[in-house]
């Protein structure tokens, strides 16, 4: 049972409006083989919510008929939704960009033999979870034996290409704070992942993407349990930079649910929160085509702080 979160209220934070959409985001399931303390989707390996086949074809049909120029796969673990392989060749096809939001311990667990390389050969670009280069710090919040199946996860993905030069093949690590603070700056932080990963297990990578753990769901209820929820979004609200506003990934991204409902964000999904397309009170990916989504306003709240706080932060990282 978690607690319910103090964010519907009026917000004074400034309202946006979208551009062109560049990126679908697509949450396939809930369904995940972990529980980090941070996940703002209380994903876990016993929750039921999967994209259906049915629900992946009207986004490939979506697809072929827009501009969007990447498909941004998320979950829980993405991979672990039966169609996972279907949808991505699908947007490949299509000569869309595919990102795969991936947990790195996937890649070892039973039943998803071929997965590395599969991402390979469909030149996915892989985004994977590390949220430190230690492996207490990573067990701590991901739990028990997640560093070892991460590290092991990197080593296989490298041996094909990934993190490599002129391999054509991009892997990028999210870097979550521990608790109830900003991200340190991303630039010296992904140097000194850099390093460490290079010195202790010969691994590569691209570029490091910090994100600031917003206050919902099961990180949101933690705040509530310890008391410090107030105290977290005081920081967010007093560290807000207006020079991230610009960045923010709403103006560009949809997000889509696992029934095919549309959002502004993953972080308004998870809120229940629906994207206020042509004001339908719920709009689903099958009418996306038709609507001009250039001008739409996009729902805000007080949850919105955790983007433009500080170096900002969205989906690839600082903004500022």
């Amino acid at each position: 049972m978690h607690a319910t979160l103090p964010l519907l209220e009026v917000t004074d934070f400034p309202q946006l409006r979208r551009r062109s959409l560049e990126t679908l985001q697509v949450n396939l399931g809930y369904l995940c083989n972990q529980s980090c303390l941070h996940c703002h989707v209380n994903a876990g390996p016993t929750r039921t919510e999967i994209m259906t086949r049915e629900t992946v074809d009207e986004i490939l049909s979506y697809l072929a008929q827009s501009n969007v120029k990447t498909l941004d796969l998320t979950g829980g673990a993405p991979e672990m939704n039966p169609h996972f392989r279907d949808i991505v060749r699908g947007a490949r096809t299509l000569g869309i960009n595919v990102i795969d939001r991936c947990n790195l311990t996937i890649l070892s667990e039973e039943g998803y033999d071929g997965l590395a390389e599969f991402l390979a050969e469909q030149q996915v670009e892989v985004v994977a979870s590390l949220p430190c280069y230690l492996e207490d710090n990573v067990n701590a919040q991901r739990g028990k034996g997640v560093f070892h199946d991460s590290i092991e996860g990197l080593k296989m993905l490298n041996a094909l290409g990934y993190g490599k030069a002129d391999s054509g093949l991009t892997m990028n690590l999210v870097y979550n704070p521990q608790g109830a603070v900003l991200p340190p700056p991303q630039e010296p932080l992904e140097a000194a992942y850099k390093t460490h990963l290079k010195e202790h297990y010969d691994i590569e990578f691209n570029q490091l993407f910090t994100i600031t753990n917003m206050p919902i769901k099961r990180f949101g209820s933690t705040l509530v349990s310890k008391g410090q929820f107030k105290a977290y979004m005081t920081l967010l609200r007093d560290s807000y930079n207006s020079d991230t506003l610009g960045a923010v990934m709403c103006r560009s991204t949809i997000s889509v649910d696992w029934q095919g409902y549309l959002y502004d964000c993953d972080f308004n999904q998870m809120l229940a929160l629906p994207a206020p397309l042509d004001q339908k009170p719920r709009a689903h990916i099958r009418e996306l085509n038709a609507i001009d989504v250039v001008g739409q306003p996009i729902t805000v709240k007080d949850h919105c702080y955790g983007c433009t706080a500080g170096q900002g932060s969205s989906c690839g990282g600082a903004l500022d």
